[in-house]
């Protein structure tokens, strides 16, 4: 990554704009941008401009590069497209799809430059392999109206973004490959941090949110050394780089399937690949393999396996609000019951899956953990198992770990807001029924973006728990406290007293921590790592 040569405060001084927050034109790194009124009074929105050269071509698969200058004012008036990836019919791509796909969206409220206002940048979800930060449910007008500027972009995907090789480590001045996602990434919130005081913004004071692997992403980015002094704070719903679903790999891993993969496509070197259209490379929706982008050990990216940096507090030390959704697999649920036999059973398959040698050890506080007497209760214990492996343990190992050893704020949370009726069919369009808040529900509260999405007949309380939630997460990105006036009380996860866990609902209230025996279970199971999940 390039060192950053100036300071934010120079692009301020020189920006032709007096007032952010008008139509004139304000200077970036790479010239003078124009925006354009948002619904919103007072918010005002830049769109589709680029924080990095277009990867093709020779840089298809080499770290972001320097985005290049225009002369004249460019209109920031359109989306930017996605980046190329497979077809998805649950993830569309209004603007098209294209390898130049490295923009960025900002929403700012500021009048003038010297506003200093906290900024949001968010990193989409979906897998690494599907999503754009242009979607709908994103748009920051709603957020950006409490006053905070907000900000999303894309990043590569797939193969194109987490391929590794050994001809691609020898091009590297760093001698890595395969994270090139993640240093996506790093360039959007190194162009924030200096260009965001051009639209009224603080770059001292950015928080990154994200979801699923938006979350992920966040857990390794205060991991990197590349992102000292770009980061304020964090937030991540529904994830971290800390559970059994796509673990950091070493080098040696990631590019022996690199290998293997270029070898399947006939080509002797990632240079042979460079001259295949995109669309002929990447992979269908939902293939589930190793280009979906778990973190690689690069020795840039991240020097070391990220639980090692946080175990040794070489993470950033900064504030941390993290939770998930308290029925994350209802839809992944093909059978909508189990019995307490079955229950049983698949706790004692999982125990052999992951530690066939020393299972009994562990078999009688994993059983009692997810104990259930009935078949309605079992129903219930294997939602919270499955969720559990999926994202709940993994947002609490990473809450663990983090207050360990950073002397920080944390806070954590469960989403629990039930999903109104579909307006034109049933519920069983969604899958099982839902006995809580479904996996993502959470988005269009936190961007009050409810009305995005119109398969749902939303009702006044709705907005009301999405008008606490954007309070609650714009409050944390101006003072590292989610907390304010008139809201309910948050409790901190560092209480002394003991971790308190916020439940956010109609009637959102914070309570000691919950169901700490099932994480301690699973902990136990996985730390020992005797077997890797397939």
């Amino acid at each position: 990554m390039r060192m950053r040569s100036k300071t934010a405060a120079v692009f301020a001084v020189f920006s032709t704009a007096a007032i952010a927050g008008t139509g004139d034109a304000i200077r970036v790194e790479s010239g003078l941008l124009t925006g354009i009124a948002g619904a919103r009074p007072g918010v005002r929105v830049y769109k589709g401009v680029p924080y990095a050269a277009p990867p093709i071509g020779p840089l298809r698969w080499k770290e972001p590069q320097p985005a290049a200058k225009w002369t004249g004012i460019r209109k920031a008036d359109q989306f930017g497209p996605s980046c190329t990836r497979g077809v998805s019919k649950y993830m569309p791509a209004p603007y098209g799809m294209s390898e130049d796909c490295l923009h960025l969206n900002i929403w700012t409220p500021a009048k003038t430059l010297a506003d200093g206002l906290p900024v949001m940048v968010w990193i989409h979800g979906s897998g690494f392999f599907d999503g754009a930060g242009t979607e709908p449910r994103y748009d920051g007008e709603s957020l950006a109206s409490k006053g905070v500027i907000v900000v999303t972009f894309n990043y590569r995907l797939g193969i194109l973004g987490f391929l590794a090789h050994p001809a691609l480590a020898r091009e590297s001045a760093h001698h890595s490959s395969g994270n090139y996602g993640f240093l996506d990434q790093v360039e959007a919130l190194r162009w924030v941090h200096q260009n965001i005081a051009a639209f009224g913004g603080n770059p001292d004071r950015v928080t990154i949110f994200g979801q699923s692997a938006g979350a992920m992403s966040v857990s390794a980015l205060l991991g990197s050394p590349l992102t000292r002094g770009l980061i304020a704070g964090a937030i991540g719903e529904s994830g971290s780089f800390f559970g059994p679903i796509l673990k950091p790999m070493t080098m040696a891993e990631a590019e022996a399937a690199g290998v293997k993969y270029v070898s399947s496509h006939s080509a002797a070197a990632p240079a042979d690949l460079r001259k295949i259209p995109a669309e002929q490379l990447v992979e269908p929706f939902g293939t589930n393999d190793i280009y979906n982008g778990p973190a690689i050990v690069d020795g840039y990216f991240l020097p070391a396996p990220l639980k090692d940096i946080y175990a040794a507090g070489k993470q950033q030390h900064v504030p941390l609000l993290t939770g998930f959704n308290s029925d994350e697999m209802s839809a992944a649920i093909i059978s909508k019951t189990m019995s307490v036999r079955e229950l049983r059973d698949q706790l004692f398959y999982f125990l052999l899956e992951w530690d066939d040698e020393n299972y009994r050890d562990d078999q009688p506080q994993l059983m009692t953990a997810y104990a259930a007497n009935t078949d309605q209760a079992a129903e219930i214990a294997n939602r919270d198992f499955m969720a559990d492996q999926y994202t709940g343990y993994a947002t609490w190992k990473w809450i663990n770990l983090h207050t360990k050893t950073s002397a920080k704020p944390a806070f954590r949370y469960v989403f629990n807001r039930l999903s109104p009726p579909l307006k034109t069919a049933t519920d069983s369009q969604l899958g099982p029924r839902a006995l809580g808040a479904r996996a993502s529900s959470e988005i269009e509260y936190v961007f009050g973006t409810l009305n995005s999405n119109e398969r749902f007949s939303w009702r006044p309380d709705d907005f009301k728990v999405s008008e606490l939630m954007q309070s609650y997460w714009t409050n944390f990105a101006k003072t590292g406290d989610p907390n304010g006036p008139g809201l309910p009380v948050w409790g901190a996860y560092t209480n002394k007293s003991g971790p308190q866990v916020m439940t956010l609902d109609l009637n959102s209230r914070s309570a000691p921590e919950a169901h700490r025996d099932r994480y301690i279970a699973l902990d136990r199971i996985y730390s020992k790592n005797v077997k890797k999940r397939r």
